[in-house]
């Protein structure tokens, strides 16, 4: 084992496959010179060169489109968005072009890129660097959706998520590309599709994903711990396909459930969750789910105003006592 940043775990996975397979290659703005925006790319130019790890203009579209057509022919690109906030401008490329080509080939053709980049909330950065985009690319057939939440879940899933024939949306955070922990030295892999119980408990069911995890779900485990409240962590990985099965089981067994998501209220992940436990667990269940999420408003500027609108670990306390007492 070893202690690993975020970071350098993503970096691992990336040199860790392009070492194996000289198809694949990374592209993105500020990857290769200045070795990432975030520094997960550093060292690669060194290693494997311009024609592998490549600085594109800022046409996010453009770059999209290329890995597109490499993809089509027999590459495997990794593409690196500076913030998910700008896949937007792909969004053409992403939707219409890479999700689509499986099944309007009738399976004749795959098109294996792994779009990644961080999303959400990282301090005051504004409305339109801090937004969360999970719930449109997991809402489009033919797409793979990935939201690790430590460095560990996100080497394991970034290997698997590089081999996979299908387009993948890998998402990241920037807030947690400093975050440290021990990693094997060893290769493995993390399937996707898979959740994972972070904390077994017997009392309420807390699903989540991604930064939310570290930042807002265990923390308020903690403090509901020191209360005697035994809570169930389970961190779903990916939000397509999601593991609905490791998440109905945990209800099965806690009869209360919060769902935590960082994404605004309406059409969420959050919201297909609650679903899934009211159609497969319902006669398990002893008090309604309750979702916490994003205040269903732009995020603002002000750090006091983001706290108010972001999830906390208070709102989930007080949530997780809401299944449990009312």
């Amino acid at each position: 084992m070893k202690e690993i940043a975020f970071r350098d775990a993503i970096r691992d996975a990336m040199s860790e496959e392009m070492r194996l397979d000289k198809s694949i290659f990374l592209m993105g703005e500020e990857v290769a010179e200045y070795n990432g925006a975030y520094k997960a790319s550093q060292g690669m130019l060194d290693e494997f060169g311009p024609e592998r790890v490549i600085d594109t203009p800022i046409a996010e579209l453009g770059f999209a489109g290329i890995a597109v057509g490499a993809a089509g022919n027999g590459l495997r690109p990794i593409v690196e968005f500076m913030t998910f906030n700008f896949s937007l401008v792909a969004i053409d490329q992403i939707i219409n072009s890479a999700a689509k080509i499986l099944s309007m080939s009738a399976g004749q053709y795959g098109c294996p890129i792994v779009f990644r980049g961080p999303t959400g909330n990282a301090g005051q950065l504004g409305a339109q660097h801090s937004q969360n985009f999970e719930n449109w690319f997991a809402n489009t057939p033919g797409l793979k959706v990935v939201v690790p939440s430590n460095p560990y879940d996100a080497k394991g899933l970034l290997k698997s998520s590089i081999r996979d024939n299908n387009p993948v949306i890998f998402m990241e955070s920037e807030v947690m590309y400093g975050d440290k922990m021990q990693v094997p030295e060893e290769e493995y892999l993390i399937p996707l599709g898979k959740a994972d119980i972070k904390r077994a408990g017997k009392d309420v069911t807390i699903v989540s994903f991604g930064k939310m995890i570290p930042r807002v779900v265990m923390p308020a485990v903690l403090q509901l711990e020191k209360e005697g409240i035994d809570v169930e962590v389970v961190d779903l990985r990916t939000v397509r396909p999601i593991d609905y099965a490791a998440v109905v089981e945990s209800v099965k067994k806690t009869n209360r459930c919060v769902v935590v998501e960082e994404a605004w209220p309406l059409a969420s992940i959050s919201t297909e969750i609650t679903y899934h436990i009211q159609r497969h667990a319902f006669d398990y269940m002893d008090a309604p789910v309750i979702r916490v999420t994003n205040r269903d408003v732009p995020l603002p500027y002000a750090p006091t105003l983001i706290e108010e609108i972001l999830p906390s670990a208070k709102r989930v306390v007080d949530a997780v006592k809401t299944v449990l007492y009312k």
